[in-house]
């Protein structure tokens, strides 16, 4: 088989004298070429600037989508933080709980801080014996003199 290149095919401008070429058929007259020309960039333009705002609402939307799931992770942080106290709280007051649950706790918070004893026992009370030193005497007030304030500081720092 033997390779023949084919021949092109030329484009005649129409006979009927229009003067008019393939473009004419195809919808590309040459009056409206500017004006259609004019009117696909426009197209071209707005449809730029649509996708544009388009994709900076997007954008924006996923920032603030963003934003609002940190704080929500930070909110959570502090309930769990706030949640694991008072658990251990819960426990310590459960402990304590346990604590005074004993007889023989009871009892001996009953003896110390109320003064129960037992039938049969007597109750006895230690006082320490008086100290060597004498008690302090509470100071007087300075009487006051209608000699006046400064009577009084010429008292103190003189004598009188």
């Amino acid at each position: 088989m033997q390779y023949t290149p084919r021949r092109r095919r030329r484009l005649m401008p129409r006979q009927d004298g229009s003067g008019s070429s393939v473009t004419a058929a195809v919808g590309f007259g040459a009056r409206s070429s500017a004006s259609q020309a004019r009117r696909q960039v426009l197209f071209t333009r707005g449809l730029i600037w649509v996708t544009a705002l388009i994709c900076l609402s997007l954008l924006l939307g996923s920032i603030a989508q963003a934003w609002s799931n940190s704080r929500l992770l930070e909110q959570e942080a502090a309930a769990r933080a706030q949640y694991q106290q008072t658990l251990a709280r819960h426990d310590q007051l459960q402990k304590l709980v346990a604590y005074y649950k004993d007889p023989f706790v009871i009892e001996s918070e009953a003896r110390q801080r109320l003064g129960y004893v037992r039938p049969g026992e007597h109750r006895v009370v230690i006082v320490s014996p008086p100290s060597s030193q004498p008690p302090a005497r509470p100071r007087a007030a300075p009487a006051t003199s209608e000699a006046g304030f400064w009577s009084q500081w010429w008292a103190v720092l003189f004598g009188s």
